[in-house]
């Protein structure tokens, strides 16, 4: 099976931790990695997963990203908006999405913790849905 994976830039050091969590994990349930994608932010993430979803050999995808607690409600805002998204996306290609975003309203002493349970839940989520 195919995973294809969408990266968010924003947090670049923290992601590529997680995109390594997630590899390894997608090595354990015998699925390749056929694509990595990175994106500026989360915001960018939707249309990255829907030209990814497009391709027949991709069998599903996660999206990897950080949503830090700011001093508005602006990551609240695109997080539900970019999680209404990914779901919309798993219907309309029929094929699951892993969602591997810490946030939104992580605080910096949150992050750590998160990085390598958001990537494996993520890519079990997909093995899990496929099977």
């Amino acid at each position: 099976m195919n995973l294809g994976i969408v990266c968010g830039a924003f947090h670049r050091e923290e992601v590529e931790r997680m995109l390594e969590f997630a590899k390894d994990e997608a090595a354990s349930k015998n699925w390749e990695v056929a694509e990595v994608v990175w994106v500026p932010g989360s915001m960018e993430s939707p249309l990255a997963l829907d030209r990814l979803l497009r391709h027949e050999g991709i069998q599903g995808a996660i999206v990897l990203g950080i949503i830090e607690r700011g001093e508005t409600d602006h990551g609240l805002v695109m997080g539900q908006s970019v999680t209404q998204a990914i779901i919309e996306l798993q219907i309309k290609h029929n094929k699951p999405i892993g969602l591997g975003i810490i946030g939104p309203g992580a605080e910096p002493e949150h992050i750590g913790p998160r990085l390598e349970p958001h990537a494996r839940a993520a890519v079990g989520a997909v093995a899990a849905m496929v099977e």
